[in-house]
């Protein structure tokens, strides 16, 4: 039996334990952009976790942004986020240290990264991280 689509009420994938509606569902539903870099971090780890290619994309630096973000593989699940760290470097640069967990084909896997934001016109972009 196929898996049920996701729904606004459902946990928010950050891990925020509040609805998706009331958490990273309105940064991508817009206008309004994510207030920090913790929250667009964890915005960006919940629109990996729904397929919203296009929000990654709007929410990437240019000068790093790829053109295209290639789909999940089958079989892929998001397991879960942790944010280790946030550090404010001054109001338009930050850091925040994470890891996501995923499993593919029976294995489990993780991703360990400081990424680094920049706040540019007023809204938090991703530029670019460090694998841990």
């Amino acid at each position: 039996m196929p898996e049920a689509a996701p729904t606004l009420d459902d946990p928010c994938p950050c891990g925020s334990a509040l609805p998706y509606a009331g958490c990273c569902g309105r940064w991508h539903a817009g206008p309004q952009p994510a207030p920090d870099a913790e929250a667009l971090m964890r915005s960006r780890y919940s629109a990996y976790v729904r397929g919203l290619h296009g929000y990654l994309l709007a929410t990437w630096a240019a000068e790093t942004r790829p053109a295209a973000i290639d789909p999940d593989p089958p079989g892929l699940k998001w397991l879960g986020l942790e944010v280790r760290r946030r550090r404010t470097i001054d109001a338009d640069h930050a850091e925040v240290e994470f890891v996501a967990r995923s499993k593919l084909g029976g294995r489990a896997q993780r991703l360990h990264e400081t990424s680094r934001f920049e706040r540019r016109d007023g809204r938090w972009v991703y530029v670019d991280g460090t694998l841990r």
